[in-house]
Order: C-alpha cells, then structure tokens, then sequence
C-alpha cells in the first residue's frame, strides 16, 4: 500500500503553493510527521509533513512548479514495503499545465494552432467554465479575457494557464489603437558598475505583488484624526510597573487602541467586511480577526491575525500582540496565524512616525495606522469654562480606507468612536 501527499489548504485564500525544497528524495526512509517538503505560498513559507512512515517512492512535481491545491506532489509506501524501482529513479519531467509558466522559447510564439480535427473540441461559451482551475479563472479574469475565446491545449480541449499567458502575449504584439507606447521602463538603467545588486527574497518578492494588488484592486482615500492620549497614559503609567513584572512584556498604547478598535467595528460593520465589485456582493463579517502588522528587523513585513480578537479583554490582546510579534520574529508562524484577518492594523509609531498612510491589505476593505504619541501644546476648556494651553500626549490614528466599499462619513465617524473611546473609556476597568 501507498500513500499520496497531496498539497493542503494552507489558509482559507490560498489556492496554490510554490515547491521550495524537497526535504526527502525518491528511497529516503521518512518518518511519520517528518517534513518532506517546503512550499511557499504568498502568506507564508511551511514545511509539510509526511503523513505516514515509510519510503519516498516517488516525487511527482519538481522544485519551483506551481502548483494548486490538492495537487499529488509524493508518494510515499507505507513502512515495511519496498518502494518501486522506479522510485530511485528521477520523476519524469512534468507536463506543462495550468501551473507551471511556459518556456521561454514558447512564450515568444503566438498560440499553437488548433488540434487536429480527431481531437476533441475545446469547451465553449459557459461549459468551459467547468474546466478552467482557479489560477487560469483569475488570471484571465484580471486581463479581461474571456477565456472562451482561448484555443485550448489541456487534456480534453482544457485551457491552461500556458494557453492564456499565451494568448496574452499574442494580444500584446497588436500596436495600440490610440497613443504610441511609453517606452518600457528599465530599472537596470539606473544602476552603475560600482552600485550593489541583491537578489530579492521571496518575501520581498511577496510583498511587492501583494502591494500592487491592493493598489490595482482598492480605491485608496486616507483620513487621519488626532487624539488625546491622557485617559490612556495615566492609567499606562500607573501600571506598567506591574504589568510588566506580570506578563514579562512592556504596557504600550497599541492593546488600548486595538481595544477601542473592536467597539469601533462592532458600531460600523462595514468597516469589517469584503467588497466584490464583480459579484456585486459585499460580506459583513461575523468574526473580527485582527491582523497586526509586524516589522521583521527591516527584512520585510508580515500580519499575523489575532482570531475573534473582539471577544478578549484588553490584557488578552495586549498577549496575543506580543505572542504573534515575537514568533513572527522567530519564523514561529504557521499559516493560520497569517490568514483571514478581517481589519489590519500598522504601528510605525514606535520608530517615531507623525502621520502615515499605509496601503490596505485587501481584502480588507481598512487599514488602521497608530503614530507616535508625543507630548504637544493643545487648547482645553477648564472647569470654569475658560480657554487655557495645556500640554497633553497627542498622538494620530490614520485610516486608509476602500472608497468602494463606504464612503467618508463612515471613515469619519469610525475614527471619531475609536477617538471618543481613548479620550473618554474608564481604562482601569480593561485593565482588570
């Protein structure tokens, strides 16, 4: 008997992995729970383990293949059984699919003719919707192709992500009808002989898609809002002595405004929700899964998601801030602590920001940034009704927000209730 290892589900949006490392070879022995492989989605990076013990038989799909999910990539005999002979062997090359890129050399030609007469018509129309893998239904519909328009070479007339990219490329080779093309951008230009050249990490590489997504998907607007931080500093300073001896880790601003934050949402649910132009939906989220944006040393940047963060005490948050951050920092996150996380926050205030606009990390439709609080002149009212200048902690919250999914006296109020919470709240009951 066998055994076959498929790739998982490793979060609730992720629909393919990228093959890192084979962590075993065709006749290692493998033991149950041991890694076999490394996958690299663009969430995260997790090894996978053997699900049973045994003998790698057969690896099925080649480092750096892009695969989908539920995709065999092994086959393991169970232990005690002798693996084929084959398994010694190297795995034949892959055939081309709906994950793999195309060659080079391919890519430069138009689309393949198509099939013979004998072979299968590709399907048409609404019937080919049936053949086409999520990879190939995105990335035709984020170039507006209708993809049954596409002559496809899969197995049974199936378009592939080959047959698109393909076809894309054919298209580009039409000049356009309007103004002449902008001469392409070429960043190599600008570097001289003495310049350093880095090869970008995958995370990198991440990041800066995920950005130009959220730009590409979300209309950005950003509003910003000052706050009082007295209420907030004099119960801070009054126990963060204790706090720290209790929980190990220092007091700071961000569980009061992730505590203010939770009310805010329950007050504006569409503040936590998705937005789907194409379907014309939008889903009002039940849960409040938090995202926290954390800061890997300056090598890149990763939210981790606190689940059903609205239904922890503030010490409770002020734990899992800490507990996210610091395995962040440690590669200790698995792909649950990176996904689904309905409303983000970002807190560059502790490198002294003043104001910052952060992009959103969609699909949420919010992103909440926390500045650094810092002693400012402001006007109060005294008791008496007099106008005087008092020195106060001042800080400012921003909030970049999808003008699609609401407008901006929903952005204005939203801020306006997290602001009356800081300013107002009894914050020694939340610390209890």
């Amino acid at each position: 008997m066998s055994t076959t290892v498929s790739m998982p589900q490793l979060g609730e949006t992720v629909t393919e992995g990228t093959v890192l490392r084979w962590m075993k070879q065709a006749g290692d022995p493998i033991a149950q729970d041991e890694p076999i492989v490394e996958i690299s989605t663009d969430k995260v990076d997790t090894e996978i383990p053997s699900p049973v013990a045994g003998v790698v038989a057969e690896l099925l799909v080649d480092e750096g293949a892009v695969i989908e999910v539920g995709t065999a990539m092994a086959v393991i005999a169970h232990e005690g059984e002798e693996a084929p002979a084959a398994a010694a062997e190297s795995p034949p090359p892959s055939e081309p699919d709906a994950e793999s890129p195309p060659p080079a050399a391919a890519r430069e030609e138009p689309p393949s003719p198509p099939p013979a007469p004998a072979a299968p018509p590709p399907p048409a129309g609404r019937a080919a919707a049936a053949f086409l893998s999520p990879v190939v239904r995105k990335l035709a519909r984020e170039h507006g192709i209708d993809p049954a328009a596409v002559q496809g070479t899969g197995r049974d007339g199936r378009v592939t992500r080959n047959d698109v990219l393909a076809y894309i490329e054919a298209m580009n080779l039409r000049p356009l009808p309007e103004a002449p093309a902008a001469p392409p951008s070429d960043p190599a230009a600008a570097v001289r002989e003495e310049d350093e050249t880095r090869k970008l990490s995958r995370l990198r590489v991440r990041i800066a898609a995920n950005m130009v997504k959220s730009l590409q998907t979300a209309a950005h607007v950003w509003t910003s809002m000052e706050v009082d931080y007295l209420a907030v500093d004099r119960v801070r300073l009054a126990h963060r002595r204790a706090f720290k001896e209790r929980e190990g880790f220092s007091l700071t601003y961000l569980p009061f405004i992730a505590r203010a934050v939770m009310d805010a949402l329950r007050k504006f649910p569409v503040v936590n929700s998705t937005f789907d132009l194409e379907g014309r939906t939008a889903a009002f989220l039940r849960d409040i899964d938090l995202g926290i944006a954390v800061d890997l040393d300056q090598d890149g940047l990763v939210v981790a998601t606190i689940k059903n963060a609205d239904d922890l005490t503030m010490r409770g948050l002020a734990r899992g801030i800490r507990d996210l951050a610091d395995r962040a920092r440690t590669g200790g996150l698995g792909p649950d602590d990176v996904a689904r996380s309905t409303f983000t926050i970002t807190n560059p205030g502790p490198f002294g920001s003043f104001m910052s606009a952060p992009v959103i990390n969609v699909p949420n439709v919010a992103i909440l940034s926390t500045d650094t609080v810092a002693k400012r002149p402001k006007v109060i009212t005294t008791p008496d009704g007099q106008d005087a200048i008092a020195i106060r902690p001042i800080g400012y919250l921003g909030l970049s927000w999808d003008h699609r999914a609401f407008d901006g006296s929903t952005a204005v109020l939203f801020l306006r209730r997290i602001k009356d919470n800081l300013e107002n709240w009894d914050w020694e009951q939340h610390l209890l």
